[in-house]
């Protein structure tokens, strides 16, 4: 049965938690006029309109648009966006307190740690969709070490949460995401340094809200807290004090991109300046991609390619296709985990757009369908994305095709 734009539109403000004086506020429409697009007194016949609405409610358009009920092409029943309520029922639990043998419990140690160390390899890879079926005997598992054997757990169980909140940032679901993250921080207890790595999905969950400001107050309350922490360490040979400068570097460059998205030149390019000098002594190692998941990657490259991000946030679209063609010409983001080059990407993608340059943007779109597909095909703004160049007319074929395969055009 195909279910009416406005009841959808109803549908998605209510899951977002927002009155229909809220929803109407943010849109520059009155309470009146939300109220009979909901009821299909009007109709939304406007694609820019959809387009503002979809950007509010944090959805692709298509999922307002709708397909009369049947599967969009390009999905599979696996989809990511399947596995979400799985996910939501898994941190709904708190069935914490259940027993196992000692035997059990030294065995399900080495497990949990395999399931974390496959659940990160997922998810640089950009492999959402199996990460999401992953998640909840993942944190069914964790919370049951934790339970019986924090010294064990502890670790494990952050590390459950922090990946759980990112591959939800990921799929759009940025509000759960806070939760997940909210749920590592508490789980850290006392241990500093890993609250603050919990702080770093924290903050792109906040950014994922939109609430930019409170996502740039907690990176930089949380990067001052393990300032310390990393001057301490930094007599400490190989990766002790390198962990260390990678979570807070990490901190300041989340901090960074939310003064960004707050429109706040000064502040971004200060904390992404202090993010370089820390990047600088770290290095592009294999810390975070591999060898320890706190630090996400950090090293130079990631603070490079923020800078192409933060120009665009901040509006200078001009100035993040100069960068992204100095990047790009350097090959800077090659030694990245491919979820944040094709993340990337999509956002090179969206400045060239912005410039006026959909065959750039295209370019760009299919080498991040190449790098990872599910970065393209299960996040919203990346959809927005395509849609966007390929109404621009057939300057890239296989932006045309990606289209058509995700159902955004017939």
């Amino acid at each position: 049965m195909t279910v009416a734009i406005g009841r959808r539109v109803a549908q998605w403000r209510v899951r977002r938690r927002m009155t229909q004086q809220v929803f109407a506020d943010r849109i520059g429409r009155s309470k009146s006029w939300v109220d009979k697009v909901e009821r299909g007194v009007r109709t939304l016949d406007k694609f820019s309109l959809i387009q503002q609405i979809a950007d509010v409610l944090r959805v692709d358009p298509t999922e307002l648009l709708g397909n009369d009920g049947q599967q969009r092409p390009g999905t599979a029943p696996g989809d990511a966006t399947a596995g979400v309520d799985a996910v939501r029922v898994a941190l709904a639990s708190y069935d914490v307190f259940t027993s196992a043998p000692d035997s059990v419990v030294r065995n399900l140690s080495g497990e949990v740690s395999r399931r974390v160390e496959h659940a990160w390899a997922m998810y640089r890879h950009g492999d959402y969709p199996r990460l999401l079926r992953a998640v909840p005997e993942l944190l069914d598992a964790a919370r049951q070490l934790h339970g019986q054997r924090p010294e064990h757990g502890t670790a494990l169980l952050v590390q459950a949460y922090r990946v759980t909140a990112l591959v939800l940032v990921k799929v759009g679901e940025a509000e759960l995401a806070w939760l997940a993250a909210d749920r590592a921080l508490a789980a850290a207890g006392g241990d500093r340094l890993l609250a603050a790595s919990a702080v770093v999905p924290l903050g792109q969950a906040l950014r994922g809200l939109g609430q930019h400001r409170l996502a740039m107050a907690v990176t930089i309350t949380a990067a001052d807290r393990v300032a310390a922490l990393t001057e301490g360490a930094a007599s400490r040979e190989g990766a002790a004090g390198t962990e260390h400068r990678s979570v807070y570097g990490a901190l300041l460059l989340q901090a960074g991109l939310a003064a960004a998205g707050c429109g706040d030149n000064a502040a971004a390019g200060e904390l992404l300046t202090r993010a370089a000098d820390v990047a600088g002594q770290v290095g592009d190692g294999r810390i975070g991609d591999g060898q320890d998941y706190r630090a996400s990657g950090f090293g130079p490259a990631a603070v490079e390619l923020a800078r192409v991000v933060a120009a665009a946030h901040l509006g200078d679209a001009r100035q993040a296709v100069r960068r992204h063609e100095t990047a790009a010409s350097r090959q800077l983001w090659q030694g990245l985990p491919a979820e944040h080059r094709a993340a990337y990407l999509v956002d090179a993608a969206r400045a060239h757009l912005d410039t006026g340059d959909p065959t750039g943007a295209g370019r760009w779109l299919v080498e991040a369908d190449r790098v990872a597909p599910a970065e393209i095909r299960c996040r919203p703004s990346a959809r927005t994305v395509v849609a966007e160049v390929a109404r621009c007319g057939p300057q890239v074929a296989g932006v045309a095709r990606l289209a058509t395969a995700l159902g955004l055009i017939r």
